[in-house]
């Protein structure tokens, strides 16, 4: 008989539009790019480095400028009104001045880093600023973002740093001191100490790596905490949140996490398209909003206030959530937006507090009912629903969706559906306790906000999770017309990123990242969380420690010592373990910061590597000889991601395969660790994405000089 297809048995995708908090157009600009050579440009198209690295090359920079007693003036971010607006020139005549010029003694930190240093100016960035309050809660985060030995005296230069998380890669941003301002005063971000300077720079630093400061006119603050951080962002609808709300807030704040909220703003259907600019109070751009599907401004008079003094439209940080016991006149005492409580009817309840350039406290009751989201970013995938804390494992997967090709859209569009990229998931251990396994997957669409001045706004994205049956390689249309999906996103949002749990049991997935709608395109950035810290790790962690001693870092030697020991205890792999020269190509595929060396987590990351590999390779080791033929290889690569033309796989039969045409263990992991180089440095050159890479002379050598780490001539 014939089965029905799964389109008719599953449910349909659905997508919501999120507000974004002080909204209006936004840029494309040149971010800056990290100092690095070809060869770390290479290893990581976020051409990110490693901290002692990134450190260096400021120092060395700021030295430059000490030594020549010039002050900096950065060519990438230029004190010009292409670094301020771009969709319309700025109304008022803008002068950029120096700290110096601007106030006698300026303090780069004065006092230490806390909220009330962060006042907003004309710009609407109020998404920006409490994701900055919310920073300066936890002092550890906040000196990563903002490191606080830079000065306007000791080797001043005009020149300072600050850091965020990229994609997957913490970037160093380079600014000079140059503000904004009107009349003697700074237009944009100010500190409530007008000669304390941190953190106006910092949203120049922000501006710059987006391209311009009115690239931060509107958005969710879950995106600047993200930068901030490199967490895992939740977001709640408070109409639709769990009842345990009020305990995850309390966790989230214990365990370090950066929260905010915001009131939506609500346009009228009878908002026309047509708007008289004079309407709109284009110095005060904190009172507009903006709506994420219809891209609209709203004039000044449309705009709302709460009856507690709220304001729609506007982002809020949490800074506080705290259980407290109040008699009825002490409840009156509080300072308390709202002031409809009645003395007889006060119960004791958790108190809320919330801050945006002041602080108020809220009854929880009240905050529901007033606050319309709530977004969250922790600092681990751990569940705010309980007390646990686990290990977890990321692996970083970055992809494109190009229209015509891997734009297929949702399920909902079954046709071009199974045209998205596909990434296999393995799940090889379960909970200690339970018989599933937990997984986090976060799915990141990549520079719209970078691209807002060439029309771009956030897709509507999610995904979906099938499970693996048999052997089967891309996934064909059939798959997922008689297939429905294990897990999946709960609806496709326009979101930076949308971030879902689930609980799955052992085995081999496919998770397929999607816009919404087919033909959108885009980069993105897909990272799935798995629990790790099985025994088998914590083996391995201290036989890695044991090795590499107190600097924690092997060469190749080592690694080849590490990785024997650990494949040593896979009796089913009869295999005399990996050669020198292997473990030489796997450094050079691993060494993010051209060390020569691998850390715990780079070794960590190859090893996870090869457990998927060894997967692929016993499962096509059908008589269990730990040998697999060169015609089994073939298919082994298509499974492992790897798309050939004939002549490739000629070469690899000839190079590794032996005189009975097969290939062991260590000859297929050196072939795909080599093979995964090549596709790497191809990758990051081709910047546009279009398969076709041009190099300059300089380039090409630069290649070929990385490339012979991998192919032995």
């Amino acid at each position: 008989c014939l089965r029905s297809p799964a389109r008719n048995q599953e449910q349909k995708f659905s997508e919501t539009s999120v507000q974004l908090t002080e909204a209006a157009p936004q840029t494309v600009g040149s971010g800056f790019t990290a100092p690095g050579n070809i060869y770390s440009a290479i290893l990581s198209r976020n051409d990110a480095v490693k901290d002692a690295r990134r450190l260096k090359d400021f120092q060395e920079l700021r030295d430059k400028y000490v030594f020549k007693k010039v002050l900096f003036e950065d060519p990438l971010f230029p004190a010009q009104d292409s670094s301020l607006f771009f969709s319309e020139k700025f109304p008022l005549k803008l002068e950029w001045k120096r700290p110096s010029d601007i106030c006698s003694n300026p303090q780069f930190i004065l006092g230490g880093a806390n909220r009330t240093d962060i006042c907003q100016g004309d710009l609407g960035d109020c998404w920006l600023l409490a994701a900055i309050a919310c920073l300066t809660l936890n002092d550890i985060v906040l000196k990563r973002v903002v490191p606080h030995d830079q000065s306007f005296t000791e080797n001043y230069a005009g020149i300072f740093h600050f850091q965020f998380w990229r994609y997957g890669e913490w970037v160093d941003v380079v600014v000079d001191d140059r503000l904004p301002t009107y009349k003697n005063q700074l237009v944009f971000t100010r500190s409530g100490q007008k000669n304390e300077f941190w953190s106006a720079l910092l949203e120049k630093a922000y501006a710059k790596l987006h391209g311009s400061y009115e690239a931060l006119k509107g958005g969710n603050s879950l995106e600047a905490m993200e930068d901030f951080t490199g967490g895992l962002t939740e977001f709640y609808e408070i109409t639709e949140a769990p009842k345990e709300l009020y305990n995850i807030m309390r966790k989230a704040l214990k365990r370090g996490s950066l929260m905010s909220c915001a009131i939506d703003v609500r346009i009228l259907n009878e908002l026309d398209a047509v708007l008289d600019k004079n309407q709109l109070n284009l110095i005060n751009i904190s009172d507009a909003s903006l709506s994420s599907s219809a891209q609209v401004l709203v004039p000044t008079a449309q705009r709302t206030k709460t009856a507690s003094g709220l304001v729609t439209g506007h982002a809020y940080s949490i800074t506080g959530v705290e259980q407290v016991g109040l008699s009825c006149n002490r409840a009156f005492s509080q300072t308390v937006y709202y002031t409809s409580f009645n003395a007889h009817k006060w119960k004791p309840e958790p108190l809320i507090i919330l801050l945006i350039f002041l602080q108020t406290r809220m009854c929880f009751e009240e905050f529901k009912k007033n606050f319309t989201k709530l977004e969250i970013c922790n600092l681990t995938p751990d569940t705010l629903e309980d007390d646990q804390m686990l290990k977890w494992n990321v692996t970083i997967h970055e992809g494109r969706w190009v229209k015509g090709c891997s734009a297929g859209g949702c399920r909902n569009f079954p046709d071009t559906y199974w045209t998205n990229p596909q990434f296999r998931l393995v799940l090889p251990e379960a909970d200690a306790k339970e018989k599933t396994c937990t997984v986090v997957v976060a799915l990141m669409q990549k520079g719209r906000r970078k691209e807002r001045s060439l029309g771009a706004t956030l897709h509507n994205i999610g995904f979906a999770i099938y499970e693996m049956k048999g052997n089967q390689q891309q996934l064909p249309k059939d798959f997922f017309l008689y297939n429905a999906s294990t897990a999946r996103c709960k609806s496709y949002v326009n979101m930076r990123e949308v971030t879902e749990r689930f609980c799955l049991k052992p085995g081999e997935y496919v998770i397929i990242p999607s816009t919404f709608d087919p033909h959108k395109e885009s980069e993105f950035l897909l990272r799935p969380f798995e629990e790790e810290e099985t025994e088998e790790e914590k083996q391995f962690r201290a036989i890695f420690q044991q090795i590499a001693g107190d600097d924690m870092q092997i060469n190749a030697n080592e690694l080849r010592t590490v990785l024997n020991r650990v494949i040593a205890k896979h009796k089913e792999l009869k295999t005399e373990g990996f050669s020198l020269e292997s473990c030489r190509s796997m450094i050079a595929l691993m060494d993010t910061d051209g060390t020569g060396h691998l850390n715990l987590q780079e070794f960590k990351h190859l090893w996870n590597k090869i457990k998927k590999w060894k997967l692929v390779f016993t499962r096509y080791d059908t008589d269990k000889s730990s040998t697999i033929s060169s015609f089994e290889m073939r298919n082994a690569l298509t499974e492992a991601g790897f798309q050939l033309n004939n002549q490739l796989y000629d070469i690899i039969c000839m190079r590794y395969a032996n005189e009975n045409m097969e290939l062991d263990f260590d000859s297929y992991i050196s072939c795909l660790v080599r093979l995964e180089g090549m596709f790497r440095a191809f990758r990051a050159f081709d910047r546009d994405g279009d398969g076709i890479i041009k190099l300059n002379v300089f380039e090409v050598s630069s290649i070929i000089f990385f490339l012979n780490s991998f192919i032995e001539y």
